[in-house]
């Protein structure tokens, strides 16, 4: 059943209709390959085969009735180990999390998506409360990236990116703090989508306050598109949540990028890029120029706000650790218990001034886009590095946030932007676009995405499974 666990979204739906695949199928087919890969990868911190199996198999009776319960039902999905689930524990990457208790609700996209009946397969992995760009915690380990078990997939929302590089379900939800969807989509090859701020309704609050947005990584951008139309509505226990834009987000995907305006910053004027990603980010960018897009080599012209983004972060590590005991913050990982102390000494005037430089930031790239549909950069300046590291060994002398310079701005100023695959180096590890938008133009985001897997489909690790013999 292995090539069952491969199908989109939108192809499970169509054999749903005319009767030629079953949920129940579809299920067993990514829990068979959850079994046999996440050994290897995990992928995973939490898998629920009985109730996966007990939803599929209402699903099923379902379809047979010619009652479908809405635009997803049956499609097997995953939900990272930050996102509440009713019914299983959410560990969010730490042994300071009491696991002994009701677990009675489910955050508004997880919720969404049951209630149009996707099927729950478990929870992702995570790094501890998503603090760092990779993924590895004390609860759960190392997660491992698939084109080669000795790097890491990125994070934090690692698990999910893997998960839907490997098949091991059709959709994946992540979050985004300040790229934890977008990086591990660049180092893993998958589409990784971080919708405007708000779009997606979230609860509880995060430590990080309106920096974290829910995420989409899945393996084409129709999918991301799909799950979108169902999570893409509020939530009443969202105050920022938007109201509902009522919009189908699959309608006029294949608009194409002809005619816009896009604005290509191969370093936004300050970050180091590798040579080899630098090379495949330049001709990915050529791809559009040939789809008719107008294409100009500009910096954005902000100076780099990793300061502000700091500032931010930290006081939200510290607020975060304020709510655990002692006993409980002693076994929360040593980095993140050091960025809470930094967070701990920055004062309150400092604080608000680093909100304002934020607002001045988004402000910059409002007037930017009244005169640039969209905004193309490389997701990461980097590839995939050894695990066990929180950066890469070129990096360890630098700021944590160095390595991952192009996605922490649009956590600040809230838009859409989106990881998109777009080749291998000579080593064989993915490399990554980002498309970003003005706010709200989340739909423009995943058409000009879509218009380059049109002409440059996505790739998926075969050699992993080959490499592990398992695949026939």
């Amino acid at each position: 059943m292995s090539e069952i666990a491969d199908l989109s979204a939108s192809q499970l739906l169509s054999l749903y209709r005319d009767r030629q695949l079953s949920p129940v199928e579809v299920t067993i087919a990514a829990l068979e390959r959850i079994n046999t890969y996440n050994s290897s990868v995990n992928a995973f911190a939490i898998v629920d085969e009985k109730t996966a199996l007990a939803e599929a198999y209402a699903s099923e009776v379902r379809w047979l009735n010619g009652k479908p319960l809405g635009l997803v039902d049956g499609i097997p999905f995953t939900a990272k180990d930050l996102l509440l689930t009713k019914g299983l524990p959410t560990r969010r990457g730490s042994k300071a999390i009491n696991t002994n208790q009701p677990w009675e609700e489910d955050a508004p996209a997880v919720a969404h998506l049951r209630e149009q009946g996707a099927v729950l397969l478990g929870k992702t992995t995570t790094s501890e409360f998503g603090w760092k760009g990779v993924t590895d915690s004390p609860l759960t380990g190392i997660t491992r990236n698939p084109w080669n078990t000795e790097l890491t997939p990125g994070g934090s929302s690692g698990g999910a990116a893997v998960a839907a590089a490997l098949g091991l379900g059709t959709l994946h939800l992540g979050t985004d703090g300040g790229g934890s969807s977008r990086t591990p989509a660049a180092l893993t090859g998958v589409f990784g989508f971080k919708p405007t701020f708000g779009r997606v309704a979230g609860y509880p609050s995060a430590h990080t306050g309106t920096l974290f947005h829910i995420g989409v990584l899945v393996r084409t951008v129709t999918d991301a598109a799909v799950t979108l139309n169902v999570i893409a509505h509020p939530d009443v226990r969202d105050w920022y949540a938007l109201p509902d834009a009522q919009q189908d987000y699959t309608v006029n995907l294949d608009r194409g990028v002809a005619g816009l305006r896009i604005a290509y910053s191969p370093n936004f004027g300050y970050a180091d890029v590798e040579p080899e990603v630098a090379a495949l980010v330049k001709a990915a960018v050529d791809v559009f120029a040939k789809l008719g897009a107008v294409v100009e080599e500009v910096d954005p012209g902000f100076a780099n706000p990793r300061s502000i983004f700091q500032t931010l972060w930290k006081v939200g590590a510290a607020k975060l650790l304020r709510g655990f005991s002692l006993e409980q913050q002693a076994v929360i990982e040593e980095g993140l218990q050091t960025i809470a102390k930094e967070g701990d000494r920055i004062t309150l005037a400092e604080y608000l001034s680093a909100q304002d430089a934020r607002e001045a930031l988004g402000r910059h790239l409002q007037r930017f886009h009244q005169n640039y549909d969209l905004l193309i950069t490389p997701t990461l300046p980097v590839v995939a590095f050894p695990v066990g590291q929180n950066r890469p060994p070129s990096y360890i002398n630098h700021p944590q946030r160095d390595w991952s310079p192009f996605s922490y701005p649009f956590n600040l100023t809230q838009q859409p932007a989106a990881s998109v695959p777009c080749g291998f180096t000579k080593n064989g590890l993915p490399v990554g676009i980002q498309i970003v938008a003005a706010k709200y133009r989340d739909l423009l985001v995943l058409q000009a995405a879509k218009a380059y897997e049109i002409v440059s489909p996505f790739v998926m690790p075969v050699a992993f499974f080959k490499a592990t013999k398992k695949l026939s």
